[in-house]
């Protein structure tokens, strides 16, 4: 709702209370001294109404009297007719350009304006980002000691060509390939499964449009990895512990581990 400012309200209240005195002045000196007690009150007090309204209202009022009293309306409406006339319209304010203005009342811009930032989920590289990268990457280097501490990973002697290990695997990051190519053609382990799942996961963000970063509302995003997630490491798993000598399928508590970083 718009605020009226204070010196418009106090202007209301002053012109309020002199029509008030002016009623209350009238009432006192009779009803025949009414109209002359109004007009020379308002004509002291209200000195900031133009004069052609002044006019206005008085020929008005006369003629309004004259033809309550049934007598010389005539003459008096047409007294009236001629003040109306030469009255003329109010002389219209004209400001830069010769442009016509105005003034209502003096608006707050909050009231009719409403502007407020958006927003934005944005934050800055440094230091959110670059810190907890920092972080990340000091708390692997620390397992990566403390793993090469427990686990006894040597260099073993130069490969001889002509003696080929058994079982012979490949690095652990490619053993779900080679347990692959153990149930399939070389064509379509090696070429068509790992084509199809590289082209499903270069898909996935025009497929899954959702903008949000959380994990519970991107089910379809979440879903895909996770299928593709578990079905690699399920096939290292296989590969890495329970294939033996001719990579046979055995089983680790019966005939032994068969694996070596």
């Amino acid at each position: 709702m718009t605020e009226i400012p204070e010196h418009l309200r106090k202007r209301a209240e002053a012109a309020r209370q002199k029509a008030e005195d002016a009623k209350a002045a009238a009432a006192a000196g009779g009803g025949d001294d009414a109209p002359a007690a109004e007009a020379s009150v308002s004509s002291e007090g209200d000195s900031k109404i133009p004069a052609h309204l002044l006019e206005r209202s008085k020929a008005a009022k006369a003629a309004a009297t004259t033809e309550a009293e049934g007598g010389g309306g005539a003459v008096v409406s047409a007294g009236a007719a001629t003040a109306l006339a030469t009255a003329g319209p109010p002389p219209a304010a004209t400001g830069p350009a010769g442009h016509t203005q105005r003034l209502l009342t003096v608006v707050k811009s909050g009231s009719i304006q409403d502007v407020k930032s958006t927003p934005m989920d944005k934050v800055h590289v440094w230091p959110h980002l670059l810190a907890v990268e920092f972080v990340a990457a000091l708390l692997m280097t620390a397992f990566t000691l403390v793993f090469s501490i427990f686990v006894n990973a040597p260099l073993l002697e130069l490969a001889n060509v002509n003696e080929t290990p058994n079982p012979s695997k490949a690095p652990w990051y490619f053993l779900g390939l080679q347990e692959l190519l153990t149930m399939f053609h070389p064509m379509v382990a090696g070429v068509t499964i790992p084509g199809m799942g590289i082209f499903l996961l270069i898909l996935a963000p025009y497929l899954d449009k959702n903008p949000s970063i959380k994990p519970e509302e991107r089910k379809f995003a979440v879903s895909i990895f996770t299928v593709f997630l578990m079905f690699w490491a399920i096939l290292v798993i296989i590969g890495s512990f329970f294939r033996g000598p001719g990579f046979n399928f055995v089983a680790p508590w019966t005939g032994g581990l068969f694996f070596e970083l």
